[in-house]
């Protein structure tokens, strides 16, 4: 297992503040925010790949195309 050193002062700060309001050690506070970040970063995830989903659902039951190559295109086929 990796070892980590952090040698920033103001995330050594940071970590020793988290800890006290927590009534923890710095790694103990370290890890639950970096799992709440996790969690938060997956749910975030699966709310956007679900509202992608229903656009895709929505779009899938309209009867005609929004668009349509004639729309964009001329005779020539240059763009309108």
């Amino acid at each position: 297992m990796t070892t980590m050193n952090i040698k920033d002062p103001r995330v050594r700060e940071l970590a020793m503040q988290l800890a006290a309001r927590r009534g923890t050690s710095a790694t103990g506070a370290i890890r639950q925010a970096l799992l709440e970040t996790l969690e938060r970063d997956r749910a975030d995830r699966d709310a956007l790949a679900e509202r992608l989903m229903a656009l895709g659902r929505e779009s899938a039951a309209l009867p005609e195309p929004v668009l349509t190559h004639d729309d964009l295109y001329d005779e020539r086929g240059l763009p309108r």
